[in-house]
């Protein structure tokens, strides 16, 4: 049935594609010869193709409803949930006929064609002056409009943006279908709200890694060994366990109040972080990072983008939320490279120790007056509309049709209405599918959510945290011990790091993600990962820079591969019961990173007391057996990777 439609699907095109050529021919000879009238008529051609067009992109939709309603009639009948390992085996699998639903690139190019040329005709009339003359006219044909809410529904944007998109792991639980929900978008919407959560994003990167090439000397000034940086460093992950809950739940009633909320958190515990030096008190520096910890909004930024922000930009928007947060991860290490002065001002110190906290908490106080003045609260409150307006007079469009769609879809009136039975049966169905997308209510209920693939990828996402923090956070100690490196040195190095982030995601989002399975890249970054984990094991009696560095380079290069790739599968897999709500996939995925990091910060700690010449070799190990766990987990799913 899948294959009669698809075929369908492919014939429509064709027919639409050769009625757009014809189309075409009319449009040179008017051209050459201009006529008003038939200019007019032309573009009514357009448009009826138009509507074909929108037809044809609602038979796409009503065949998916189809298939959804059979599979969890099936569910229900017999007891087994079939529908999400047939939806995700199938969803990206090459010879899968849903690929040409999914993908639809013959659908983008008549959509393309049919845009460029309505739009032509509807703006310029009979000048003929090309659309891309004038990039910036705005496209007011009803129909356009219409198109394009259909592909978007169907679609996202590019590879790249959706592979950075997925970082974030901000999903869809479902994409707007009607004019008034658009509408209702756009009044929620607010481009300098979403700045300023990209803005704290940005913030709350730097604030978390610029203290790490200095954490092992603030801990030392203190009387400490320099290995507690891993308490000092990780403690603000401890904090953020807690606070992803709480603010993901207080972003379901606001998003101003938990962002003032963390604002002052953050200021307030980087001004402890500060004068923890001139108080010689090490119990203060650590419930500094404790307090930044408190005040992380991450999970606010997310969901902010996720129900804020228009579905046809929202993609772009999450490439931004990964984009302010790799910049952050690169400008911490190189900011604290900078702050290498030493003065005083009355009773305080200002140093390479506590510039850091000063600095953000600047920022902070900064971010805090701007969020007051420019941040406007979404209205919660508005309804969706259910009458479907057409802003432009005189023009056709018979809405009745286009919601009819073309005939024989996989669910009809007369297969609906075949005995009473039936009909209660498929009501029963829909009750149970409604239910099925509410979202998960505790974490018990999320829990019981994760299926064995999600729970692998979870423990992959948890692996590749663990090894690029042990990697981080202990660079300092290692650098300064083997090969006595300067404050510089180490915010050089750390800055290279980061900056690699958006590089590599380009290639791999734009180019060797179209050449190779997202769990083909997933088993081949893991190896190499595992491979650049064994390399930086000491075991000779020289420890070279070189080795140190190149086996640095191969282990965060594929840990960012790996997440990448890790968080598309994760997004395909997850149940769409986990696209909303306080529990939702995001704050799944924030909890087992931020685990990860507290797990390995205490690890860089507990070894430090067997000495810093073994802190190197018995960190790794850890390291070591996750990653090979994690990959024999991957080849044990690996066939329900899709």
């Amino acid at each position: 049935m899948i294959e009669k439609i698809v075929l369908f699907l492919l014939e429509q095109q064709g027919m639409l594609a050769s009625r757009i050529e014809k189309l075409g021919k009319q449009r040179a000879i008017l051209q050459e010869q201009p006529d008003i009238s038939g200019i007019a008529e032309l573009r009514e051609a357009y448009r009826e193709v138009g509507v074909d067009l929108i037809k044809l992109l609602k038979f796409v939709d009503l065949n998916a409803t189809g298939i959804r309603k059979i599979l969890k009639k099936f569910d229900k009948r017999f007891g087994y949930r079939f529908t999400d390992y047939y939806v995700t085996s199938r969803s990206n699998h090459p010879y899968s006929q849903l690929q040409q639903v999914f993908k639809h690139v013959g659908v983008g190019a008549v959509v393309g064609a049919l845009s460029r040329n309505l739009a032509e005709l509807q703006e310029r009339q009979g000048s003929y002056l090309s659309i891309y003359d004038q990039p910036s006219a705005a496209l007011k044909d009803p129909i356009i409009d219409m198109i394009n809410s259909s592909v978007d529904k169907l679609t996202r944007s590019t590879n790249f943006l959706r592979f950075l998109g997925q970082h974030a792991l901000i999903l869809d639980e479902e994409s707007p279908s009607t004019a008034g929900e658009e509408e209702i978008e756009d009044q929620k919407y607010h481009f300098m709200s979403l700045m300023l959560n990209l803005v704290n994003t940005f913030l709350y990167m730097v604030n978390t890694y610029i203290i790490v090439p200095t954490a092992d000397d603030y801990s030392v000034s203190l009387g400490a060994a320099s290995t507690v940086c891993g308490v000092v460093i990780g403690s603000m992950a401890v904090a953020q366990i807690f606070s992803s809950v709480y603010f993901s739940a207080w972003s379901n009633k606001s998003y101003f109040k938990p962002l003032i909320f963390s604002s002052i958190v953050l200021f307030l515990g980087n001004v402890c972080y500060a004068i923890a030096y001139d108080m010689n008190s090490l119990t203060v520096l650590i419930a500094g990072r404790l307090l930044c910890g408190m005040g992380s909004a991450r999970a606010v930024n997310r969901r902010y983008i996720s129900d804020c922000v228009p579905a046809r930009i929202r993609m772009q928007a999450s490439a931004g939320f990964v984009s302010a947060s790799a910049l952050g991860m690169a400008c911490g290490p190189a900011l604290a490279g900078l702050l290498q002065w030493k003065f005083k001002i009355y009773m305080v110190t200002f140093n390479q120790a506590t510039l850091p906290g000063w600095v953000m908490a600047v920022a902070w106080l900064l971010y805090l007056v701007w969020l007051s003045i420019s941040f406007k609260e979404p209205n919660r409150a508005t309804e969706v509309n259910d009458a479907t307006q057409n802003p432009a007079s005189g023009q056709r469009v018979d809405i009745g049709q286009l919601e009819n769609g073309l005939a024989q879809p996989l669910l009809t009136d007369s297969e609906n209405k075949q005995n009473g039975d039936e009909d209660e049966e498929i009501d029963d169905s829909e009750e149970a599918s409604e239910d099925s997308r509410k979202p998960a209510t505790s974490i018990g209920s999320a829990y019981r959510l994760l299926t064995p693939s999600v729970k692998v990828q979870l423990l992959i996402y948890f692996m590749l945290k663990y090894a690029m923090e042990i990697l981080l956070s202990e660079s300092s100690v290692i650098t300064n011990h083997y090969f006595s490196w300067n404050t510089s040195a180490v915010a050089i190095f750390l800055a290279i790091l980061g900056l690699t982030v958006l590089p590599v995601n380009a290639v791999v989002g734009t180019y060797i993600s179209n050449m190779f399975e997202d769990r083909q890249l997933l088993m081949v970054s893991q190896i190499t990962l595992l491979v650049g984990i064994i390399f930086s094991f000491k075991v000779t009696r020289t420890y070279s820079a070189v080795q140190y560095v190149a086996s640095a380079l191969i282990t965060f290069v594929s840990a960012e591969v790996l997440e990448g790739v890790n968080l598309s599968l994760l997004s395909s897999v997850m149940s769409s019961r986990l696209s909303r709500g306080t529990y939702n996939g995001g704050l799944l995925s924030t909890e087992a990173g931020t685990l990860a990091r507290v797990v390995a910060d205490c690890t860089i700690t507990a070894a430090g007391y067997l000495g810093v010449g073994k802190l190197l070799n018995i960190t790794l190990l850890p390291s070591l057996v996750i990653c090979a766990t994690s990959i024999a987990c991957t080849f044990l799913t690996y066939n329900s990777l899709f």
